[in-house]
């Protein structure tokens, strides 16, 4: 790791092109403010190396994520929790080379939004992706902006009305995920995948290609990103019922919805 990276929760190593990210932040590896901000670090800081070809953000443990934090979303945090996370979803969907995700067992929330703005999701079999937002009384913005260019207009509405899960294989056939890896090597399995489909090429030809392919993402990351944060802001978090779920899962109770 390089001396000025100072990373409590993410372990970061370079090989042959490769910039290797792995989450280790018991319990869940969820995505808080002092994780989001480490991760931004780190990819600031290798943004500018041109060998860099690929980045594989992947995570300890059984699961890749359980999520942003729900301490964070509460009425007093939100607006700078929603601002930071979409600084790190910006910073992944625009990197200047492609970012692939490994995921295994549960990715959730946040961490399923962080996979939306990712050029290529490499999962096991067992993986399952979403954004149960709906559950607490909000919604995921991110999911709303770049889940029906990245999934599919249909598929992205059902899951965001919903809650509703997407399992490995439905990624595969709606085209989202890249592949499927062991479970048992995944990450073997992952930097295999690399080495056959990118390190060989040009990081230059990468660079330019991956900014001509992700000029729709790099659209919806500007404005419609800023309105659906404006949505949240200024409907969901005044209201009762925007806070009443996020009230209720923290105290482990039902919520008592007044749908407004």
């Amino acid at each position: 790791m390089p001396e000025n990276l100072h990373l409590q929760h993410l372990r970061c190593e370079t090989h042959d092109g490769l910039l290797d990210l792995c989450i280790d932040k018991p319990k869940g590896n969820v995505f808080d403010g002092a994780l989001m901000r480490e991760l931004e670090a780190a990819l600031s800081h290798f943004a500018s190396d041109t060998a860099l070809r690929l980045v594989l953000l992947r995570a300890a443990g059984s699961h890749f994520s359980f999520g942003a934090s729900i301490e964070e979303h509460q009425p007093d945090q939100a607006a700078g929790m929603l601002r930071q996370f979409h600084s790190l979803i910006r910073k992944i969907a625009l990197f200047p080379v492609p970012v692939a995700v490994l995921v295994q067992g549960k990715c959730l929330g946040g961490a399923f939004e962080v996979a939306l703005a990712a050029t290529f999701v490499l999962c096991t079999p067992d993986a399952s992706f979403a954004c149960p937002e709906i559950h607490l009384g909000v919604i995921p913005p991110v999911l709303g902006v770049l889940g029906p260019q990245r999934l599919g207009g249909p598929l992205a509405e059902r899951l965001l009305l919903t809650g509703a899960p997407l399992d490995a294989q439905a990624g595969l056939q709606a085209g989202w995920v890249s592949t499927l890896v062991s479970q048992q090597e995944p990450h073997r399995d992952a930097v295999a995948w690399y080495r056959t489909h990118l390190q060989p090429r040009s990081a230059l030809a990468i660079r330019v290609g991956l900014k001509l392919a992700r000029q729709p993402v790099q659209a919806l990351c500007a404005e419609p990103l800023d309105q659906a944060e404006a949505l949240y802001l200024q409907e969901l978090l005044p209201s009762h019922d925007g806070n009443e779920g996020i009230a209720a899962f923290l105290a482990r109770r039902a919520p008592l919805w007044t749908h407004s």
